[in-house]
């Protein structure tokens, strides 16, 4: 893999976290391996519309997950000359399609392909997630939803077999409504999960925490087979 590796020890488990700066083709889109010592699991990250493998959120998540025992990928699923035209940010199948390409260069790395895999989408790319989970079958073996347009995967809903979390926040109404909507479409595994008070980029105090928990909980259940996932209060209803 092309890549620029370092140390990183900041771990709050103490475990070593080894950081890869990648280019993944067929296009070289650009993007981050983080893989603490012993990982449970990967989490491949979709980022939303006008978001990059730079959201400060998904880093937040990202972060909490390594803390957590779980390896991560977030990565541009646009070229910059891409992210100008708006149409591409909802162009479901496509951004699905780059997604379903990292996951295979990911089954072609020796590092990473034995390891359970999961989705966390947000925005459009929770939409992207699903339809990749619903392309890819039993590989892919639990996704989440953030703030997601799962509504937007259509027909692929009824596809996925993966366990599929969705959170949403309670004061966002219509995203809420659309996320209850495609819940009853799910056929998988599912939970929806609502965050009080929260609005759609999850920026009041304590928000995006739960969300972590939440993620956190749902991946050590269905990815990290190995541990006991801790108690962080209500589970997903």
């Amino acid at each position: 893999m092309a890549s620029r590796i370092q140390s990183d020890n900041s771990s709050r488990r103490g475990r070593a976290v080894s950081v890869r700066d990648v280019l993944l083709p067929p296009l070289g889109l650009a993007g981050a391996v983080r893989l603490p010592s012993d990982s449970y699991g990967l989490v491949v990250f979709a980022h939303g519309s006008g978001s990059s493998r730079f959201s400060p959120r998904n880093a937040a998540v990202a972060a909490a997950l390594n803390d957590a025992g779980f390896g991560t990928l977030l990565f541009d699923l646009l070229m910059p000359d891409e992210e100008i035209d708006r149409r591409n940010v909802f162009d479901i199948g496509l951004l699905a399609d780059r997604l379903i390409d990292a996951i295979h260069w990911i089954d072609e790395n020796a590092a990473l392909s034995g390891l359970p895999l999961g989705l966390f989408g947000a925005s459009t790319g929770a939409a992207a997630a699903l339809v990749a989970a619903a392309r890819l079958g039993d590989r892919v073996e639990a996704v989440v939803s953030r703030g997601g347009r799962p509504d937007l995967a259509d027909a692929a809903l009824e596809l996925v077999r993966a366990p599929t979390l969705l959170i949403v926040g309670g004061d966002d109404d219509v995203v809420l409504e659309l996320n209850q909507q495609a819940l009853a479409k799910l056929k998988a595994p599912k939970a929806l999960q609502i965050v009080p008070g929260a609005t759609h980029l999850f920026p009041e105090p304590g928000a995006l925490e739960a969300v972590i928990e939440h993620a956190t909980r749902w991946f050590l259940v269905h990815l990290g087979h190995r541990v006991e996932p801790p108690s962080f209060g209500a589970r997903p209803v």
